[in-house]
């Protein structure tokens, strides 16, 4: 082979190595680089993120609920046969709406670079709350009957909350949500026509 033919054949084989290694080095992100996520990792992200927030933002629902139902206990101890049974009820929505959060990996960062929401809601299922900063304290009517009314909204105003969150929902958090908004609708119930004060 003559020393041209030689040149051209090591030319063209540094070419095809190149060509491997910048395609290998794109394809596996070789652990320095940045890869371009695929259209389905963005999607499967957004997904993700949006599954994520709705969760945060029916806990977070629940989770206000119940405050108003342990401040209508501390105003107002006489109602607590009454009101106690509801509120666990609460309590154990509270902790069902926030569990099971989604982790969400931005698709073109490294694994150190999570996100993880909502945070566990497994304190709600005790008397005092502590998932986030104190919200001010949640005004109480001095008579019990406009109290337990007030109860009664702030528990058809989640329901609804929880209803309207069906159309975006995944399939076995929708059922759960929808549960949730069933018992909301009942306990609305049962704090006013269903058993007078």
């Amino acid at each position: 082979m003559t020393t041209t033919g030689r040149r051209a054949l090591l030319r063209a084989g540094a070419a095809a190595g190149a060509t491997t290694l910048v395609g290998c080095t794109a394809a596996t992100d070789g652990g320095g680089g940045t890869r371009k996520p695929s259209a389905a990792e963005l999607e499967a992200e957004r997904v993700a993120r949006a599954e994520a927030a709705l969760r945060l933002r029916s806990a977070t629902v629940a989770r206000g609920l119940l405050e108003r139902y342990d401040a209508v206990l501390a105003a107002h101890p006489a109602l607590a046969p009454r009101l106690t049974p509801l509120r666990r009820s609460v309590a154990a929505h509270a902790k069902a709406l926030g569990e099971g959060g989604t982790t969400v990996t931005p698709a073109a960062a490294a694994p150190s670079a999570s996100v993880t929401a909502p945070p566990s809601a497994s304190a709600t299922a005790s008397p005092s709350v502590s998932a986030g900063p104190k919200s001010p304290p949640v005004p109480v009517a001095a008579d019990p009957r406009a109290a337990l009314k007030e109860l009664a909204a702030a528990s058809r105003e989640a329901s609804d909350r929880h209803t309207n969150a069906l159309v975006t929902a995944p399939p076995e958090y929708a059922r759960l949500l929808a549960s949730v908004a069933a018992a909301g609708a009942a306990h609305a119930y049962l704090l006013t026509e269903g058993a007078p004060a």
